[in-house]
């Protein structure tokens, strides 16, 4: 330990000039960049933790969507409503993505032989909606819109592919006293679309007919003179008065996949 002599203040000598030794005081504080030094090790292991938790998502994210899986696809351009054949398919392997839901390889023998409900072509994938057993438009009909109010439609609500036929009910004629009746006319279709009841009670109907008969429906419809009414289901005796009109192709019996007639390509 290290001592000390201080000189003892003499007769005269004032007190106010003797300087007291400095005290020891703490220990200066560091300085903050020294204490920012200090702090850099636990922010770069934090950088890295969430370098290494980015990384890891990554390829967790990569091993989802990187996974290889096998779908159909077109091998050749097929035109709406012919029948799949083996030869218009292919097996594709795409990366899985749950946007794309194109039918899998495995589904390939249930959908050769159904049929195409669009132009298909070459390469495009081939999708759930894009085939079906049986069209419900067949190639060479046409789809007429029905607004019809609600007495002119069965009780029975209609649903996509009911038997109907339309009955045109003209006005008496004029040209003898008292008018007569004419022998009201009818066509069979196939009710592709059914529309929302309106607050009124009418209703829009899609049905489709043969080409030739699309326009004189249209003329029935724009007259508002007309009638819905179901069909008899195959196998029952038709009703009396009916089917005077040109029949629309596979309108009395639902057409099964493979034995359509016009455009099925088979």
């Amino acid at each position: 330990m290290e001592n000390r002599t201080f000189a003892t203040p003499g007769p005269g000598t004032s007190t106010s000039t003797l300087v007291p030794e400095p005290a020891r005081g703490a220990p200066l504080a560091p300085p903050r960049t020294l204490r920012a030094r200090r702090r850099r090790p636990a922010v770069l292991a934090m950088a890295v933790a969430l370098i290494a938790a980015g990384g890891l998502g990554g390829a967790v994210l990569y091993n989802s969507t990187g996974q290889r899986i096998a779908v159909l696809a077109l091998a050749r351009d097929v035109p709406y409503g012919q029948v799949l054949t083996a030869d218009d398919l292919v097996v594709a392997r795409i990366a899985s993505d749950p946007v794309l839901k194109p039918l899998a390889a495995a589904d390939r023998a249930r959908t050769i032989g159904m049929r195409a409900t669009t132009d298909l072509r070459r390469g495009a994938l081939l999708l759930g909606a894009d085939v079906a057993q049986a069209l419900t438009v067949q190639p060479g009909q046409l789809v007429v819109g029905i607004a019809a109010k609600r007495t002119q439609l069965p009780a029975t609500r209609l649903q996509p592919g009911a038997m109907v036929v339309v009955v045109s009910t003209p006005e008496a004629s004029s040209g003898q006293a008292g008018g007569t009746s004419r022998t009201p006319e009818s066509l069979s279709a196939v009710v592709t679309a059914v529309g929302k009841v309106d607050t009124d009670g009418s209703q829009v109907v899609d049905v489709a007919l043969a080409s030739a008969d699309g326009p004189r429906l249209a003329s029935w419809v724009q007259s508002g003179r007309f009638q819905v009414v179901l069909a008899p289901r195959a196998g029952a005796s038709p009703a009396p008065g009916t089917g005077t009109g040109t029949p629309a192709p596979g309108a009395g019996t639902p057409t099964p996949s493979g034995s359509s007639g016009a455009g099925s390509g088979v």
